[in-house]
């Protein structure tokens, strides 16, 4: 199972991203899907959430109206489209394969990419 995360940058506030993520060695479409990030210093958070079939999504509170989930299983590709960036952004972006239990766990992912690096600075 591989998860290669990329489209990280340096961006200024209010600026936007797109993050991608390639999944291969498993059956994408079959999984719920998220994004997670970790701040300098910070604990891992959950950031958004995508069902299967790219039919369900959840944000969390400080990114919904900015960020917008998406999924093209016939690429085994995962989106983060990042809008309106704020410096409070700023973090290492993983996607991971969700598995079950909270979703603000670690142990709920069995799979994660390396991360792609998210700063937002003027």
């Amino acid at each position: 199972v591989q998860l290669q995360a990329s489209g990280g940058g340096l961006v200024q506030p209010g600026g936007s991203l797109r993050l991608s993520c390639a999944a291969s060695g498993f059956t994408f479409r079959g999984y719920y899907m998220c994004w997670l990030r970790q701040a300098p210093g910070k604990e891992l958070e959950w950031v958004s959430g995508i069902s299967s079939g790219g039919g369900s999504t959840s944000y969390k509170d400080s990114v919904k109206g900015r960020f917008t989930i998406s999924r093209e299983n016939a690429k085994n590709t995962l989106y983060l489209q990042m809008n309106s960036l704020q410096p409070e952004d700023t973090a290492l972006y993983y996607c991971a394969r969700y598995q079950g239990g909270p979703l603000g766990a670690k142990t709920s992912y069995h799979y994660w990419g390396q991360g792609t690096l998210v700063t937002v600075s003027s």
